[in-house]
């Protein structure tokens, strides 16, 4: 018969070796999985300062004299510690060009990129139309397609078209490549919108474009933010290209720009390291701004429903 303090009591429980506890009680940890974290973080702490040396070390080298970069001991931090690099960067009219040029090609190749891939994945998301499995063959067959190997092909085309050393032939080419991809992201990411969305919105009169651009989009910003940085980066970043497409000073980019300090004599190291870690900054800037849209917008967009 049970008692009004056993009701009162909270139950007893047993643990796997037979002993007793409440439910109040957590399970301690075993010596084995606090041994496997500690050497989990150990590892990935590791693996952190790996991969962050090289930006230390670069940031480093960028406010040292030219003469200490290769000086014996090395040295993290100097005692002649100098803007030198930087002024002389930002106060030539040459080396600013490279970045405007950067900008300026970066930014269009984003936009034209994100325009045609939004409309392009919502006719591939929501549309039956002929053609349709074919085309999209050749987007995937594209993204596959190593870029090097069409490199002589697009030098000459850019000639014929009267497009070498152009903002126009650089974009144009840069489409050719992130195209693609935002095109597959794109799609993955409205496939997994509820098509009951375009349904209540066009009964109550709306027609295909205002459902793309003021139902889907909006709410489609974590998958555009991702494809856009991803699609900046690969502008920003791009090298083989921009120096085979453009001749004069005028019309490179930053990649060129640092391989131009190279000399035929002497390495300008402390510059290239400044003009390195102003190059990084654009895109670190981004990826810090929209990082969980970039990562929820990669994720989702993996995904099919």
């Amino acid at each position: 018969m049970t008692t009004f303090a056993q009701k009162q009591s909270p139950a007893v429980r047993t643990t796997p070796d037979g002993a007793r506890r409440s439910p109040a009680q957590k399970p301690r940890r075993r010596p084995k999985d606090r041994l496997a974290k500690v050497v989990i973080i150990l590892l990935l702490l590791t693996g952190a300062a790996f991969a962050a040396f090289p930006i230390i070390w670069m940031a480093s080298s960028s406010f040292k004299p030219n003469t200490e970069i290769f000086a014996y001991p090395p040295q993290l931090i100097t005692s002649n510690f100098s803007f030198d690099a930087y002024i002389t960067i930002l106060t030539d009219p040459t080396k600013v060009r490279f970045f405007i040029n950067s900008y300026v090609v970066s930014l269009a190749v984003t936009a034209l990129t994100l325009l045609v891939a939004i409309l392009a994945s919502y006719a591939f998301s929501r549309y039956e139309f002929k053609g349709k499995r074919p085309i999209n063959m050749i987007i995937v067959s594209i993204q596959a397609v190593p870029p090097i190997t069409l490199l002589i092909p697009f030098f000459g085309l850019m000639v014929v078209l009267g497009l070498y050393n152009t903002y126009q032939g650089l974009i144009l080419t840069y489409l050719v490549f992130t195209l693609p991809y935002a095109i597959i992201m794109m799609t993955g990411y409205f496939n997994t919108l509820p098509k009951e969305l375009d349904e209540a919105a066009r009964m109550d009169g709306a027609g295909p474009l205002t459902v793309l651009w003021r139902i889907l989009v909006p709410i489609s910003i974590p998958g555009i933010v991702s494809v856009g940085v991803y699609t900046f980066m690969i502008a920003w970043n791009e090298y083989l290209f921009a120096l085979t497409l453009t001749r004069t000073e005028d019309m490179r980019t930053v990649p060129i720009g640092i391989q131009l300090l190279m000399g035929q004599n002497s390495y300008e190291w402390n510059e290239m390291m400044a003009m390195s870690i102003l190059g990084c900054i654009p895109v670190l800037i981004l990826f810090l701004f929209f990082q969980r849209y970039f990562i929820g917008g990669m994720t989702a967009g993996a995904v099919k429903s």
